[in-house]
């Protein structure tokens, strides 16, 4: 039995220069459909060919190539966050949210590798 409840969702979360351009060369290269592009937010999503797996775009001015973030999805992020922090993991800061969109955390494995959880606040699946 786990600590949290996780959705069947995971976004893979990748730092790029430049989200548009990127995104056309998943469709092309590895023929995944851009689910959508949020500017404001310097996001953008794609479809991969596996149920349940998405590619996350962050627009980044230095990108760290190699720098891969798998996402979570949660219905709950702070019920989520709250069983995680009494068992002691680490967290990189506060929750952030963006109002009407998402709402994530990011936390560390013992070895120190980042990982987000994330709440869809859309209204839709997470």
């Amino acid at each position: 039995m786990s600590l949290i409840t996780l959705d069947e969702t995971i976004t893979i979360a990748l730092s790029v220069k430049d989200r548009h351009a990127s995104a056309e060369w998943y469709e092309g290269m590895l023929g995944f459909e851009v689910i959508y592009h949020s500017d404001e937010a310097g996001w953008s999503e794609l479809q991969t060919k596996t149920a349940g797996v998405t590619i996350g775009l962050g627009e980044h001015t230095e990108p760290q190539p190699g720098n891969c973030v798998p996402v979570f999805g949660t219905a709950d992020l702070d019920a989520a966050r709250k069983k995680l922090e009494q068992a002691d993991v680490k967290f990189d800061g506060d929750t952030i949210e963006v109002e009407g969109m998402v709402k994530t955390a990011t936390f560390y494995d013992p070895d120190g590798n980042a990982m987000m959880i994330a709440q869809d606040l859309t209204g839709g699946e997470s």
